[in-house]
């Protein structure tokens, strides 16, 4: 029984922590510039750099990368809206 009640207690901590962090993300939203959250897995074949794919996440070179990436895809979705 003692098993159930961490399990459920367990679970009331996690909802509470999604709900703060959703919290969180809307007023981050509202009073910031709005950002994205991406979940990028490991590709298959690439198991042996797992190192330097998770040193990703901080590397400001990357990170500048996808943001470039990102403005491009968003030129080419404007071009497209006006042309239709």
């Amino acid at each position: 029984m003692a098993k159930v009640k961490k399990w459920i207690g367990s679970t009331e901590r996690a909802r509470a922590k999604a709900d703060y962090s959703e919290a969180k993300r809307e007023f981050e939203m509202a009073i910031g510039k709005p950002f994205i959250r991406i979940r990028v897995e490991l590709p298959k074949g690439f198991e042996d750099m797992r190192a330097e794919f998770l040193s990703l996440e901080t590397d400001r070179d990357f990170l500048a990368e996808v943001e470039d990436l990102v403005k491009k895809r968003l030129i080419y979705e404007k071009r497209d809206a006006q042309e239709t």
